[in-house]
């Protein structure tokens, strides 16, 4: 029943748990997932970039902001061909950020949106649901400077979900579902904030 799925608290629980929120290959039901490997964002030393986009964090072309244009990045990440992100799922989405749970970190270049991320931060962890850019370099600045963020106020864990050739330059790596647990337990008895 879509009231249900609506109901923030439900929502955050079964993040809370481990699970997470898809839509079908049809757009049109929307279900818990699990897995029994997850794939995190280091949040230490193992954290890397090419040296390419050194260059353009040291042209501090970009400015970077949370929350600023949160429908848009849910509507960027939404954009592709083939999508998990249904317009029930836009809806949700949007219900956990009027609660405070879901957010948006964004990239600008000249007053144009070049990038994104978006995310749940439930207590010390911040659950990345998808990312997107429109500018060059626009998602790869953002990964870069949530992941200086999230150290800075002392996240526990940066969970993406799933491995893909994008996030493994960044350093990402795979662990076991009973090892995220663990680690989500751990996170969930911070109180940060993005």
């Amino acid at each position: 029943m879509v009231r249900q799925r609506l109901d923030v608290q439900s929502i955050v629980e079964g993040y809370a748990q481990g699970y997470f929120l898809m839509a079908d290959e049809t757009g049109q039901e929307l279900g818990w997932y699990s897995s029994k490997q997850r794939t995190l964002i280091p949040l230490d030393d193992r954290f890397r970039y090419p040296k390419s986009l050194r260059r353009v964090l040291n042209q501090n072309r970009f400015e970077v902001t949370v929350n600023r244009a949160f429908a848009e990045v849910v509507a960027g990440c939404a954009d592709r061909e083939t999508t998990w992100i249904s317009a029930e799922l836009q809806e949700i989405y949007s219900a956990l950020h009027a609660a405070g749970w879901a957010h948006s970190f964004e990239t600008w270049q000249d007053d144009q949106l070049a990038g994104g991320i978006l995310g749940l931060v439930i207590g010390g962890a911040f659950i990345g649901e998808s990312m997107f850019f429109r500018i060059p370099d626009g998602s790869k600045v953002a990964m870069v400077k949530l992941v200086e963020r999230l150290r800075d106020r002392q996240f526990v864990l940066f969970d993406a979900q799933m491995m893909n050739p994008h996030l493994e330059r960044f350093g990402a790596y795979i662990i076991r579902n009973e090892h995220y647990q663990d680690l989500l337990r751990v996170a969930l008895q911070r109180r940060c904030s993005l």
